[in-house]
């Protein structure tokens, strides 16, 4: 079982694939949340952004993971940036159950150069404490592969404290 959860919401497949790469960096526990919603395609996408705008969210269906939120050592929530906020599935997760997480990281991923780490501090207003660690990742880019394998040294040096 491993100290280490890994809970993302991927729309295009983007965000899976990052997260992915990190859980299997940790071998950490890795879970997807959905609320769902079918946002595939144009339609989706427009859908997505104007719940992002609005901060609307929606009951999350059941997610597998080994052990409750709050015995994890570290939670890490991927999300992709949506109209310059984090994910509705995850602000759900969030608005929730974010009393629950005292160790947090993040893993945004983004389609623009800009690097939206404004997003860190909207999600740290729902948890119980500041994160420890956080990434902005455009997948593709140059520098993805260093600030993705950075992030996961980073996680590695909170996990020893």
């Amino acid at each position: 079982m491993s100290d280490i959860l890994c809970l993302y919401y991927s729309r295009t497949g983007r965000t899976a694939a990052t997260v992915s790469q990190i859980a299997r960096a940790l071998n950490a526990e890795l879970a997807e949340i959905t609320d769902g919603v079918d946002r595939r395609g144009w339609r989706g996408y427009l859908l997505a952004g104007k719940e992002a705008m609005r901060r609307a969210t929606h009951p999350l269906q059941p997610y597998a993971a080994e052990k409750p939120l709050g015995e994890y050592k570290m939670v890490i929530l991927g999300t992709p940036v949506w109209a310059g906020r984090c994910c509705s599935p995850i602000r759900g997760l969030l608005k929730r159950r974010g009393l629950e997480l005292e160790r947090v990281a993040y893993v945004l991923t983004r389609s623009s150069a800009h690097r939206y780490e404004e997003i860190f501090e909207q999600m740290d207003q729902y948890t119980a404490q500041k994160h420890l660690a956080a990434v902005s990742l455009r997948p593709g880019s140059v520098g993805y592969e260093f600030w993705r394998d950075r992030f996961v040294e980073d996680v590695r040096r909170c996990m020893e404290k």
